[in-house]
């Protein structure tokens, strides 16, 4: 820890080092402190030798165990012990010889007859005292585990105070919540969210609530308990639950819902009645449960272990503290889960979450905003397009824009350039969709050959269907796990009609269908294409109702509860087999017919992909020319001024 006033290290007693010290001082201490410190030990024969010399004044034996030899005074004069006498190390009155005997019976035994043999006259006391410095060393395991378990117990309780309340194994059951208030302003507001009007709109009024709540409270009305954010992962929730934080002016307590979860029995609940504690001490304030499915799932389910139960008691504490017996406060609870389905129905419930928030993926036009926001701190080229960008990233959250525009940024910096190109914005979209480029993967010309053709049937039959997504580039260059791909610009559609998905299935299967109308063999490297077709088949008997022999009948479950169970009977599922099968083959079939129609230029485009490995739209229009549906076919018009002449 340092001491930013003065800048100079501070110890703390969370650190396992202050200990380290204390003990070798205090083993130190003990060992200087100890009677023999100088003393040297004897073996058994200098012992004896010793002892017939008649130079012994005293024998000591201490705690059964070793003997302290003290010399006669007039001996001390001894060449043999007067080196000894006269080290620095001894110290007067001290034992000059220390002696390790074993059993002490036969020691007894060896002195009495040694005395009456040679006539020696020495006394012997036995002293059943332990020296401390053995008993430091008998205790110091005990020691070290004690000093061991309370650094762990401060580091654990440390971490867990809030607001700096550490360091005592009691707050261990103190929130670990961060406090945001006007001390750590937070610097995001709802002009860094682009795009999810209709989520900021909702969290823009629970602000409004805390800001002015007599506007709501005068004509009856109550200020909502909570408000629960749920969508796809990195649609902008957490970046929505910062917002609220820099506009609304108020304490923002923010916790992830793992931070409840210990390995103590009961840290969880207390964790939940503290946070809410200082909540209602600092109300009007706003508390922000990230991730809340940690500690919200359903209850009831899977209650196999001890931990299970403890998660369970910490979900009834928080379902209390949110609307229990007098919880009359103005504390609003805001929460972001991307598992909705997984949390228990208390939790879901109206007065405790008044308002649900869906955070859906971006459409097209807030897909253009997010990317304004991101591109801001990058140095652009003037041939940038937004708008075709954000047409380019169907399906595309806010994370992965953002993840976006900070790949191409790095793809030009790869590159030594001085801005970002918009060829650097569709590289970062071939990089994040497909994969690593591997332009040294070992392909042969055969096998090169087949890819082409593959993809430029892709492209064939996407060009002529008039539902079929419109083709952008096209490349045999591996990427990822593909060998070979087809980019295409999708239509952004809230309702899809069976005409088009059945355009996209043909399409799909153009890959499969050249294959076999060139080489007269089909490969294995439509495995992506049929897992495609076969679920989107799948989807249009079973789910959307789309085949007239299964009628207008679904079998999905949005709650999931019956995923193990079949809804129909075996009939029935050989008839659903058979019209899977049936439009897929039907697609397979046309596709091939459009093909075969189109086969020199299909060969033609296949060519020129196995020259130059990348082609764009614009090599389509010089081989195909316009899409024959397109109304402002430049071939058709031709002919009709022809017609007119």
């Amino acid at each position: 820890m340092i001491d930013k006033k003065k800048n100079t290290p501070k110890l703390s007693f969370n650190s396992l080092w202050i200990y380290i010290p204390i003990a070798l001082l205090f083993i130190g201490l003990s060992f200087f402190n100890s009677g023999n410190i100088g003393s040297k030990k004897l073996s058994e024969n200098e012992f004896f030798d010793i002892l017939k010399e008649n130079d012994i004044s005293n024998i000591l034996i201490v705690n059964k165990s070793y003997a302290e030899i003290y010399i006669k005074e007039k001996a001390t004069n001894k060449e043999a012990h007067k080196k000894f006498a006269n080290s620095p190390f001894y110290r007067k009155g001290a034992p000059l010889y220390t002696y390790n005997f074993g059993d002490l019976q036969n020691f007894e035994k060896e002195l009495k007859e040694a005395k009456s043999s040679y006539q020696l006259s020495f006394d012997k006391n036995n002293d059943t005292k332990t020296s401390l410095l053995d008993s430091v060393i008998s205790f110091l395991p005990f020691i070290l585990l004690i000093v061991i378990w309370l650094f762990f117990m401060r580091r654990m309780s440390g971490a867990g105070g809030a607001g700096g309340a550490g360091g005592q194994i009691f707050n261990i059951g103190k929130s670990r919540a961060k406090l945001f208030d006007q001390d750590t302003k937070v610097k995001t507001t709802f002009k860094n969210v682009a795009g999810l009007e209709g989520a900021k709109e909702e969290v823009q009024e629970i602000v409004d609530f805390l800001k002015s709540p007599e506007k709501y409270t005068k004509l009856g009305g109550k200020i909502p308990k909570g408000a629960l954010l749920v969508g796809p992962p990195g649609t902008g929730k957490t970046l929505l639950a910062k917002a609220v934080a820099g506009e609304a002016g108020v304490p923002f307590f923010s916790l992830s819902g793992s931070d409840f979860v210990e390995m103590f029995v009961g840290v969880g609940a207390s964790r939940v009645r503290d946070l809410f504690k200082q909540a209602q001490q600092k109300s009007p304030s706003i508390i922000f449960i990230d991730e809340i499915d940690a500690i919200g799932r359903a209850r009831g389910k899977n209650s196999m272990t001890g931990g299970n139960d403890e998660r369970e008691n910490t979900l009834n504490q928080l379902l209390t503290e949110m609307d229990g017996f007098g919880t009359d406060t103005n504390v609003i609870v805001l929460a972001a889960t991307n598992r909705a389905d997984v949390l228990d129905k208390a939790l879901m419930r109206a007065g405790r979450f008044d308002r649900q928030i869906y955070v859906d993926l971006p459409d097209l036009h807030e897909r253009r905003e997010i990317f304004e926001v991101h591109i801001k701190p990058l140095k652009l080229a003037v041939d940038v397009d937004l708008e075709f960008l954000a047409q380019q990233t169907p399906g595309f959250s806010g994370a992965d824009i953002a993840n976006l525009c900070n790949e191409a940024a790095l793809i030009a910096a790869r590159n030594n350039k001085n801005s970002i190109h918009h060829q650097d914005f569709l590289d970062a979209v071939d990089r994040i969709v497909g994969g690593l480029e591997k332009k040294n993967k070992v392909i042969t010309p055969k096998e090169k050959e087949v890819i082409a053709f593959h993809e430029a049937g892709h492209a064939t039959v996407s060009w002529m269907l008039e539902h079929a997504a419109p083709l952008v580039k096209v490349t045999i260059v591996p990427r990822g796990q593909s060998l070979g791909a087809a980019w295409y610009l999708p239509e952004e559609r809230k309702i899809v009609q069976t005409e088009q998905m059945l355009d996209e299935m043909c399409a799909t299967m153009g890959g499969r269908a050249a294959e076999r109308l060139i080489f007269d063999k089909i490969s294995t490297g439509a495995l992506s294409d049929l897992e495609k077709v076969t679920r989107q088949a799948r989807a249009m008997v079973t789910i959307y109702g789309l085949n007239d022999k299964v009628g207008n009948i679904t079998y999905y479950d949005s709650t999931g509860n019956d995923s193990f169970v079949k809804p129909y009977s075996d009939d029935t599922a050989k008839t659903i087999d058979q019209e899977i099968s049936k439009i897929i083959e039907g697609q397979f079939q046309r596709a091939i017919e459009i093909l075969k129609v189109h086969k020199d230029k299909l060969t033609l485009l296949a060519e020129r992909l196995l020259e130059k490995e990348v082609i764009f739209k614009d090599d389509l229009v010089k081989i195909f020319g316009s899409r024959p549906f397109e109304k402002n076919n430049p071939q058709e018009e031709i002919k009709k001024t022809i017609k007119e002449e």
